[in-house]
């Protein structure tokens, strides 16, 4: 039963390693990957040595932090809520919740563009005018972007990110609660001293998997939902997206591949980090 699962992560996550050397050559279609010339650091010094390093790397950064702090606490309270629910109904409210993860980011964004559009958006012609507001050209205001791609995010993950939570939760003996319900404890009671402890090892589990990537970013999120505009990308600009753009404008791919290493790196030095945090305040939750 492990084969498959075994042969798929070697064949994509380790046969490729060896191709790690690019991002230290100057890579020539023509002479290959290991016949390129080498170069050392300096395709690294594409990352560090432009003005727009600190911007890419603040947004990733702070972005993602958001992402884990935002979407865990939604995921949990899902869960809860989804795992009280029986019948029919906890059926159609997990497809209905899972339904935007299936969607493809280039849906989500003009989804979005039919909210925030300057012209024919639903916020510019409805809901600011009910409020006696001006209109706003969303796609022209950095500021507020923040605010929407992490609602859009969560809007996004919530319902995938939830299951792993409502599965843990399934798997919780039911005389706990039968017990404290006998005791006289509410279902905010039954959550903080039953539910949470024992989601607890889960909800570290995953926070130091997506401690990991926090130096990635959804490319798709940044860069198909704000449309790609320039005047927004002091908010919305992540290593990724900075990355692509450069490799669309210059084509040299061992920049790339520098970042992408880059990327992995830092992410496994703060999951080791991370891990041994925790290891030190509650040995038993460590992944490690």
């Amino acid at each position: 039963m492990m084969l498959p699962g075994f042969l798929y992560l070697f064949i994509n996550n380790y046969m490729p390693l060896p191709g790690l050397v690019i991002a230290f050559k100057q890579y020539n279609a023509r002479k290959g990957i290991f016949g390129s010339n080498w170069i050392g650091f300096k395709n690294f010094e594409y990352l560090f040595k432009t003005s727009d390093a600190w911007v890419i790397t603040r947004n990733t950064i702070l972005y993602n932090v958001a992402f884990i702090i935002v979407n865990t606490i939604m995921a949990v309270l899902v869960a809860v809520i989804l795992s009280e629910l029986n019948g029919k109904r906890k059926k159609v409210y997990q497809s209905v919740i899972l339904l935007p993860n299936l969607i493809s980011t280039v849906i989500i964004g003009y989804l979005v563009f039919s909210f925030f559009s300057v012209e024919n958006g639903f916020v510019n012609n409805s809901l600011l005018p009910a409020f006696g507001m001006k209109s706003i050209d969303w796609y022209s205001e950095p500021k507020y972007w923040p605010f929407i791609i992490i609602f859009v995010s969560a809007w996004k993950s919530v319902g995938y990110n939830c299951i792993v939570y409502l599965a843990t939760i399934l798997g919780f003996d039911r005389a706990y609660y039968e017990s404290a319900l006998v005791d006289g404890a509410n279902r905010w009671k039954q959550f903080k001293y039953i539910t949470l402890p024992l989601l607890k090892p889960t909800i570290i589990m995953l926070t130091l998997m997506a401690v990991g990537r926090i130096f990635y970013s959804d490319f798709g999120l940044f860069y198909q939902v704000p449309m790609n505009q320039g005047a927004l990308y002091s908010t919305t600009n992540t290593i990724d997206t900075y990355v692509y753009r450069g490799l669309l404008q210059l084509g040299n791919i061992s920049m790339s591949a520098a970042a992408g290493l880059y990327q992995s790196v830092i992410g496994f030095i703060l999951v080791l980090g991370a891990n041994m945090l925790v290891r030190r305040v509650d040995k038993d939750s460590a992944l490690i």
